[in-house]
């Protein structure tokens, strides 16, 4: 009897410490935090400017340029951070942390020659794209700018979100606007339907004429995104149809937009700078 209590009192104890230790591995796995975005934040408060529409936005490179020795300490910041450790964060705060990190290095890529570029375009060759080329240090590689959307963002398979197609800028007039302010985790879904309304009211990119939707081309290029079931949508028109005010649809359009009784087309896309 006596040694029967002495085994379950040790038993209980060992549970009850294993437990703690597990318990608190998890609280100390979950509280690792994401990385500060202040300096970006305060970067893109400073050097990008709402277009008179406010549906886009225009960038100061000329301001970048100045503060590049702070946009480098942000970069810093990016590369230093571990697989292990983005691994532990949420989803939300991964996400924010990878929108950031395609749109800062976009704007380091086009400071190397922003004075004589038309176009960000410019800054590649016939064999090579800008977008190809490796020359961000991230995760312990040198990586590309289509690594980031395409590999860590697109293909990952974690966030399956298509609006980060207007999160993410390409620096050009035809893409959605650079937001005016870091993406942060725990307001990432507020910031992602807002940059999604916005692309979509401004008619110079999307628009109703006729009986006919003109649509940016990013639309086209990344359809499947739009129709792989994000809020249980299986169409682009389905999608759309969830933006049916920010299109300007009334309730007869959206009944056409969802039987295909509207015609879509593209538009071209406009890949100028999007310099202030």
């Amino acid at each position: 009897m006596i040694i029967t209590r002495f085994i379950t009192n040790h038993l209980y104890r060992f549970v009850v410490i294993t437990c703690c230790i597990l318990s608190f591995s998890a609280v100390a796995e979950e509280s690792i935090p994401a990385p500060d975005h202040a300096l970006w934040d305060s970067l893109l408060k400073s050097n990008v400017v709402s277009t008179p529409n406010g549906k886009s936005t225009q960038v100061d490179y000329e301001g970048f340029v100045k503060a590049q020795p702070t946009l480098d300490t942000y970069l810093k910041s990016l590369s230093v951070v571990e697989q292990a450790s983005f691994d532990k964060w949420n989803k939300a705060d991964q996400l924010a942390f990878l929108l950031n990190a395609y749109n800062a290095w976009t704007v380091k890529l086009v400071l190397k020659d922003h004075s004589s570029i038309e176009s960000i375009k410019d800054l590649g060759s016939l064999l090579k794209s800008p977008w190809k080329n490796e020359f961000i240090p991230l995760f312990g590689k040198i990586q590309s700018l289509d690594d980031i959307e395409h590999g860590l963002i697109r293909g990952s398979g974690r966030y399956a979100d298509p609006r980060i197609h207007f999160a993410a800028n390409c620096a050009s007039i035809g893409c959605p606007a650079l937001r005016e302010e870091a993406y942060v985790g725990h307001k990432l879904e507020a910031q992602l339907e807002q940059q999604t309304h916005r692309f979509l009211s401004d008619t110079t990119r999307n628009r109703l004429e006729a009986n006919k939707l003109a649509l940016s081309s990013i639309f086209k290029w990344y359809r499947g995104d739009f129709e792989a079931g994000w809020r249980s949508t299986n169409s682009l028109e389905e999608f759309l149809a969830l933006y049916a005010q920010s299109l300007e649809l009334n309730e007869t359009q959206v009944k056409q937009l969802k039987h295909n009784k509207i015609e879509i087309e593209f538009l071209d896309y406009d890949w100028r700078l999007n310099r202030r």
